[in-house]
């Protein structure tokens, strides 16, 4: 498999050595069953560097692992940056590469996001200014371990992201005015079944446990939306912006529910019919008192 190519940016734990069972710290909470310090394997991680109750996380206790994704990180770092060596080899190697991986794993997000971004078919300008943000963070996601521990990647992404907000806002305003603006929106189980939510700006909102039952949200801005129980059985997600395989994994949806072009629909959604939904007009999302 080429490196270079887009299947860069999807998993692939085969050629991996499970960076993303060790070097992460977890706690034990409704994600996770037990509580596991950075740097320590997964008492569920095979000497064959696979888990050992993939097919059963959930059910173990850990949704957690199932929503996690490495945007094709670990086998980069794996393959590329450390030319195939294991973790086990020794600590010095394995404090290296927790280390890249922890940093790597981040500019990979980022360039899923940009490839995203660059789709999206902005205007020129913008255009040329995404693929040199690309091509940048690729440039610093393909350095060397030493550079890569000290790199700032927060300050790398603090100037991506105006960028992508902007891709994301433009392709909102295509075909129509605007839709409600819930950045960052904390709307934890709120009912959502009423609200208008066509070309909202939903980056980072809060969507745990909310109620999306029906609701279309075509054009809407995604990033980074927390969906962990967000029901979305029989929304309409084909046209939505940003969104992730992982954030569909974290969520409950049906055979009603319309995804977006190359997503998957999970294998914990059910089949059940849609619940009814009201069949009232939509209304404007009301913001919370600032």
């Amino acid at each position: 498999m080429s490196e270079t190519g887009p299947e860069r940016l999807r998993a692939d734990c085969s050629r991996c050595v499970g960076l993303c069972c060790v070097a992460p710290a977890f706690a034990a909470s409704a994600d996770f069953a037990i509580d596991k310090p950075a740097g320590r394997p997964c008492p569920h991680l095979g000497s064959d560097s696979r888990c050992g109750i993939h097919a059963h996380l959930r059910d173990r206790g850990f949704p957690g692992c199932t929503v996690f994704d490495c945007f094709g990180a670990g086998q980069r770092v794996t393959r590329v940056t450390f030319g195939g060596r294991d973790w086990r080899d020794d600590a010095a190697t394995a404090r290296a590469m927790f280390d890249t991986f922890a940093a790597v794993r981040p500019l990979h997000e980022l360039l899923w996001y940009l490839t995203e971004a660059l789709a999206l078919d902005p205007p020129p300008d913008l255009r040329a200014a995404l693929a040199d943000a690309l091509a940048e963070t690729d440039r610093l996601a393909g350095g060397d371990p030493d550079t890569l521990r000290t790199l700032d990647v927060d300050a790398h992404r603090g100037r991506v992201n105006p960028l992508l907000s902007r891709a994301g806002d433009h392709a909102r305003a295509r075909g129509g005015r605007p839709g409600p603006d819930r950045r960052g929106a904390a709307l934890f189980g709120a009912d959502l079944r009423t609200v208008n939510l066509r070309r909202a700006n939903l980056r980072g909102a809060l969507l745990i446990g909310a109620d999306l039952r029906g609701v279309h949200l075509g054009g809407a801005d995604l990033t980074g939306a927390d969906l962990r129980g967000a029901n979305l059985r029989g929304a309409d997600l084909s046209a939505s912006l940003f969104v992730h395989q992982s954030q569909l994994d974290a969520a409950r949806g049906d055979r009603h529910t319309v995804l977006p072009p190359g997503r998957t629909r999970p294998a914990h959604w059910t089949a059940l019919p849609l619940t009814p939904v009201p069949r009232r007009r939509p209304t404007a999302a009301r913001r919370r008192p600032r």
